[in-house]
């Protein structure tokens, strides 16, 4: 059943549909899911530490955030 606050808002992303994302450091800290993803479906927001290796998983969804140069 969608939300009936946010099924007709247009422009949001669908959450955790890409599984590799490259951030620039421009974005830094990068959040899971990311702004502009509609997150009454996805799970809750964490703070992914892709500064620290260059890349990072997010614990719950597994979406892979690759820190470009």
């Amino acid at each position: 059943m969608t939300n009936p606050h946010t099924a007709t808002q247009q422009g949001l992303d669908v959450p955790n549909q890409d599984k590799r994302i490259e951030v620039s450091h421009d974005v830094l800290p990068v959040h899971c899911p990311m702004k502009g993803s509609s997150l009454w479906d996805s799970h809750p927001q964490v703070y992914i530490p892709v500064e620290e290796t260059g890349s990072a998983k997010c614990p719950y969804c597994g979406t892979e955030y690759i820190l470009k140069d």
